[in-house]
């Protein structure tokens, strides 16, 4: 198995995008696509599979809202009761108009935090890791296609070459 990849640089996501069309129309499979900002519609061209995120948000608010109820019962019902303006304080069901605010914001703090943690362990993003961005330059302004070579190296140059790429170059992948 060869550990050669081409890199392609490009200075427009609209030419990355028309890039990646030609590339994948060609039977060419993308190893990685490296750009400085979001380009829209760019997982659609590569192809990739909707993510579950959203369905992870959904749960981790489910656990917040349970915890604010189950913390609520405990604390201002069964553990430490008090009359607070002549409401009474023998039943959670009675007093929950006035936990719909405690519910909310513990519903979003766990959604955000528990997000925030997910995202980092999916992308692998540990603090103090080291950057694997093959070219500076996708931190400013350029867009970099990254592509398996497999003994089609001209073929793969002139269709490059004839999508908009600025700059091409065969690197060894590291290990």
């Amino acid at each position: 198995m060869s550990n050669k990849v081409i890199h392609a640089l490009y200075d427009d996501d609209d030419m990355l995008l028309s890039a990646v069309k030609e590339i994948r129309s060609a039977k060419h499979h993308i190893e990685e696509v490296y750009t400085p900002f979001p380009v829209h519609g760019l997982d659609k061209v590569l192809g990739l599979e909707d993510t579950r995120i959203a369905i992870m948000s959904f749960i981790y608010g489910c656990i917040g809202l349970t915890v604010a109820i189950a913390m609520m019962n405990f604390i201002m019902i069964e553990d430490w009761p008090q009359n607070i303006g002549g409401k009474p304080s023998f039943s959670y069901l009675e007093n929950m108009p006035a936990f719909v605010p405690i519910m909310f914001e513990m519903t979003v703090f766990f959604a955000a935090h528990l997000m925030v943690i997910t995202f980092y362990m999916r992308s692998k993003l540990w603090p103090f890791k080291k950057a694997e961005n093959p070219n500076p330059l996708t931190t400013d302004d350029k867009f970099l296609v990254e592509i398996e070579l497999h003994d089609n190296e001209k073929e793969l140059k002139a269709l490059l070459k004839k999508s908009g790429a600025i700059e091409i170059s065969i690197v060894e992948k590291p290990e």
